[in-house]
């Protein structure tokens, strides 16, 4: 498939959905050394977390204790994209950015994984939000209404700018 960021990596993705992960496999199929490993559910999702250093982590929300294992793969240093269908709201979102994922990317959109997982990549923590807002933007405003950003118009004003810095992650004994 040529030059891209995506060529020897390792990735992982969790869903619950087997077509769903079919069609990551076929879409990131082309690129040169990429091994993409994957799972229907939490605890394989978690052994493989535990097991293999990742490039890039691809998590649904639903199904599979997404949440549980974004913080997982956050706290081993992974980052991590949340792919959502059925969990696509605006409180499911603003809690990926909090517990620091690196982008939400609605099913609707997985035509268009590649490149928002080479913005991951590619891109550093908060200018990668900024892009994501400025491909999604449209998208979040008719999914969500006109509004959706009012009530915390802050919080959505500094990440969808690039200005917003998460919480720095404190491990626990």
């Amino acid at each position: 498939m040529g030059e891209s960021v995506l060529n020897n990596k390792r990735l992982l993705a969790v869903d619950d959905e087997p077509d769903v992960l079919e069609t990551l496999e076929e879409q990131l199929s082309d690129f040169e050394g990429l091994i993409f490993d994957k799972a229907t559910d939490f605890d394989m999702g978690y052994q493989l977390l535990r097991s293999w250093t990742y490039d890039l982590v691809v998590l649904d929300i639903m199904g599979v204790r997404g949440f549980d294992l974004l913080n997982a793969a956050v706290h081993l240093g992974f980052p991590a994209v949340m792919l959502t269908a059925h969990a696509l709201s605006t409180e499911t979102l603003k809690k990926s950015i909090e517990m620091g994922a690196r982008a939400y990317i609605p099913k609707e959109k997985m035509s268009e994984i590649v490149s928002f997982l080479e913005d991951v990549l590619i891109l550093a923590h908060r200018p990668g939000w900024r892009r994501l807002f400025e491909r999604l933007g449209s998208f979040f405003n008719t999914s969500f209404g006109r509004d959706w950003q009012k009530d915390e118009k802050t919080f959505w004003e500094q990440v969808s700018s690039g200005k917003y810095q998460p919480e720095p992650v404190i491990l626990k004994k």
